[in-house]
């Protein structure tokens, strides 16, 4: 199939490195790298939320109260 489209400056420049490297045209590299994208499937990694123990303890239920002491917390520095 023929078609046209834009591409981004990354996308160009990795597709004509793939091109130098392999010594292929410049479709066949595009193809491949949308190739390696497909292979690699279409859901991202899972997100996990890294915690970190900061040693205080911020009672959230009256968020007044919270962001008083998180304000009073910021002046202190």
């Amino acid at each position: 199939m023929r078609t046209t489209i834009r591409l981004d400056d990354d996308v160009v420049a990795a597709a004509e490195q793939l091109r130098r490297e392999r010594h292929i045209g410049l479709s066949q590299a595009v193809n491949e790298l949308a190739r390696i994208g497909l292979r690699r499937g279409s859901s991202p990694r899972p997100f996990h939320q890294r915690t970190e123990h900061l040693g205080l303890r911020v009672d959230v239920t009256n968020v007044a109260e919270a962001l008083e002491l998180l304000d009073d917390m910021d002046h202190d520095r």
